[in-house]
């Protein structure tokens, strides 16, 4: 195994964990400030748009250009 593709591996698993502990971390916000159904939707919405963003940066460029980042 090469190293390229122990760090293509290894990119793909900790920004994976990122994302989830980002996730986790959302839902834990709205939970102990008792935001609500509201609340939590308006938190995810907000703060979830920025990983959003980030994976699909990678989707489109990786359907559209080829090219694999």
């Amino acid at each position: 195994m090469e190293i390229e593709e122990i760090e293509s591996i290894m990119l793909t698993v900790c920004l994976t964990g990122i994302c989830l502990f980002m996730a986790f971390i959302m839902y834990d916000l709205a939970r102990k400030s008792n935001a609500g159904k509201f609340g939590m939707f308006v938190i995810f919405g907000g703060l979830g748009l920025g990983v959003l963003g980030f994976v699909l940066k990678g989707v489109i460029v990786e359907y559209i250009l080829g090219v694999k980042l």
